[in-house]
């Protein structure tokens, strides 16, 4: 159901049919809109990628920043992280179906960006 704003015979608007949890776009948001979050999924559209090689492509996130985010992504079901050695240890990340899932809307928001650019470099 969408909410709508009312004005009354005196000029005070009221809201109807408010959300009281958060909408999807807001769940979306919070899977895939944390800081790096987006990026990471992005970096791995293609192939599994080791931990260092995705920090190196992801430029200015801290080792902790991407080691932080990819646990979320993980909890969250959208990244699988596989060990390939254990000594040293080395390890890959890749994309959940429902991670390749936000493909997509990542892929809508590069293009939108791009074709703003002028905007959003002055914001």
């Amino acid at each position: 159901m969408e909410s709508s704003i009312k004005t009354d015979s005196k000029g005070r608007k009221k809201v109807y049919n408010a959300c009281m949890e958060p909408c999807a776009i807001e769940k979306g948001m919070r899977l895939i809109g944390g800081k790096w979050k987006g990026s990471i999924i992005y970096h791995l559209k293609d192939e599994p990628v080791r931990f260092n090689d995705l920090t190196r492509m992801l430029g200015g996130a801290t080792k902790k920043m991407v080691d932080q985010r990819l646990k979320e992504l993980e909890e969250e079901g959208m990244v699988i992280r596989k060990v390939i050695s254990d000594r040293p240890i080395a390890v890959t990340y890749e994309l959940t179906e429902f991670g390749r899932s936000a493909l997509h809307i990542l892929e809508q928001l590069r293009l939108w960006s791009e074709s703003n650019d002028v905007q959003i470099r002055d914001k």
